[in-house]
């Protein structure tokens, strides 16, 4: 699967790193309003990979998180914010996996 179209959402932290790397599709949301735009762009489908902040999750109905989380097209991954769990998958490894993208390399 190719990965034209992709958006972020959640936390500015999260989505500034991303939009640095040349995502253009970035929405710096929280809460409930992280939460409508993230429905919104998988009811759209107008990306083929949407990722979003993990701590949006508690915020989401089980509804919701259900679509986000057995949708294809779009793939829904959800990524935890640097710092924030030491035992979930790093921002770096989830982008080599999912992206195929090295971001550490980016670094400077």
């Amino acid at each position: 699967m190719k990965f034209e179209s992709v958006a972020v959402v959640g936390a500015r932290e999260l989505v500034l790193g991303f939009k640095l790397i040349g995502i253009r599709d970035v929405f710096i949301k929280q809460g409930s309003d992280a939460v409508k735009t993230l429905v919104d762009l998988i009811n759209a489908k107008t990306h083929n990979l949407i990722m979003a902040s993990e701590e949006i999750k508690p915020h989401m109905d089980s509804a919701a998180l259900r679509i986000a989380e057995t949708s294809l097209s779009p793939l829904v991954v959800f990524i935890p914010l640097p710092g924030e769990e030491e035992e979930a998958e790093s921002v770096e490894k989830l982008a080599k996996r999912v992206l195929g993208v090295d971001i550490k390399g980016l670094k400077k």
